[in-house]
């Protein structure tokens, strides 16, 4: 299926600041982001008919957002979920446009997820349990999303030979990103021998193998081809989508064979059949790192190596700036902020236009150096396609194929 290929594209992206405390609610936090990236794509409130978001109940619906932006709509959805729902949602906004249901649509995410609602914390600030799940979870001692998820961890390096010394690559590529990226939250560069000795939280995760807490609000615009041609920045044009495709249990996901396959496996060929291309003609990935492991699964499943080579693609240098595929370029959410994924997407949206915010200090006009010694470029060079691969649990999975 490529009708739909080309057809949209991604014209404005915005973001609040990553911190650990901020001090506001999350309306306030939606409208900023949300005008920010109006302001990116040189839309008015006259000119935006359509909001979606994504919450876990931890958020503000877009109906209250709009307004405060002097917004009406004529399209609006909120949709319970966290990891995955950003490029589910893009192409929901695809379908409701082709609809004719709305011309243009705002998707944001925002979240007070340290100050308030922590995912995986425990006490006065912690998540509360979806009930739903408390069968497949509880019973076995799965409270937080590190132990639900290191079954396949774990079993992954038992079949095939995978150490944490390599997966902790994947921590060490994202450090050195975000130590470019004056909006990441973490900025020092760690060493292997920092994430393999950083104290154990569940195994086989350490410390350092865990994404961040963060407060932030983060938003995309998605209009047609023909809009976005007249609007500020160059089109980003999606190529293929995949939402929340899942295996055959999404409760007892370890039940289904093989414990180590994710559902990037089973959207795959969704998003490549769209796009009409192979992992072999993406430039660029950003991989959800809830830890280093969920990206060094996705990137096996996607096809970008071999299954069970994973460990060994992540630790050879590959996805490093300067390497053959460089993943998570502005540090992702193991260093940058947790955003439940949609700044990995206007990450490889700022790639492709070729204005990603680093130290270089020429970046707004483009005039990248593509020096990534520390405090210098994180530009990838003569990027023209991008690949986000998103992810909720083991068992359900996303993927977004975007170009210039």
């Amino acid at each position: 299926m490529t009708h739909l290929r080309d057809k949209y594209c991604i014209v404005g992206i915005g973001e609040t600041e990553y911190s650990r405390g901020s001090g506001r609610t999350t309306r306030a936090m939606a409208v900023e982001a949300v005008r920010t990236a109006m302001r990116d794509a040189g839309l008015g409130p006259a000119d935006v008919d359509g909001m979606m978001s994504y919450q876990n109940g931890d958020s503000t619906p877009a109906n209250w957002v709009a307004p405060d932006l002097g917004i009406r709509l004529d399209f609006y959805m909120d949709v319970l979920g966290g990891g995955s729902s950003t490029e589910a949602l893009i192409g929901l906004a695809m379908g409701a446009i082709e609809a004719g249901m709305c011309r243009t649509v705002a998707i944001f995410r925002s979240m007070n997820g340290y100050s308030e609602v922590r995912i995986g914390g425990t006490g006065a600030r912690a998540a509360q349990p979806v009930r739903g799940l408390d069968l497949a979870q509880v019973p076995f001692g799965m409270r937080s999303a590190g132990q639900n998820f290191a079954p396949t961890f774990m079993r992954h390096m038992y079949e095939y030979g995978t150490t944490s010394a390599q997966v902790a690559r994947v921590r060490v590529a994202h450090s050195r990103h975000a130590s470019q990226n004056p909006k990441a939250l973490l900025k020092e560069r760690v060493t292997v021998t920092d994430v393999v000795g950083s104290r154990w939280i569940v195994k086989p995760l350490h410390l350092l193998d865990c994404c961040l807490e963060t407060d932030n609000a983060t938003c995309l615009i998605v209009t047609s081809a023909e809009r976005a041609r007249d609007l500020r920045h160059r089109p980003v044009y999606v190529m293929g989508v995949a939402g929340r495709v899942s295996k055959p249990r999404t409760d007892f996901h370890w039940a289904h064979g093989p414990i180590t396959r994710v559902a990037g496996w089973h959207a795959r060929d969704i998003v490549f059949g769209q796009a009409g291309i192979t992992p072999a003609d993406v430039d660029a990935t950003g991989s959800y790192d809830a830890f280093t492991f969920t990206t060094m699964l996705q990137l096996e499943e996607y096809g970008f190596c071999e299954k069970g080579e994973g460990g060994a693609y992540v630790s050879s240098g590959a996805i490093d700036l300067g390497g053959a595929r460089p993943n998570n370029t502005s540090g992702g959410h193991l260093c940058e902020g947790y955003t439940h994924g949609m700044s990995m997407v206007i990450e490889n949206v700022r790639q492709l236009r070729g204005t990603v915010d680093d130290y270089c200090p020429g970046w707004a006009e483009g005039a990248h150096t593509y020096d990534y010694a520390p405090g210098r470029c994180r530009q990838v060079e003569d990027v023209e396609i991008t690949m986000n691969l998103g992810w909720a649990v083991p068992s359900t999975g996303s993927a977004l194929i975007l170009r210039r």
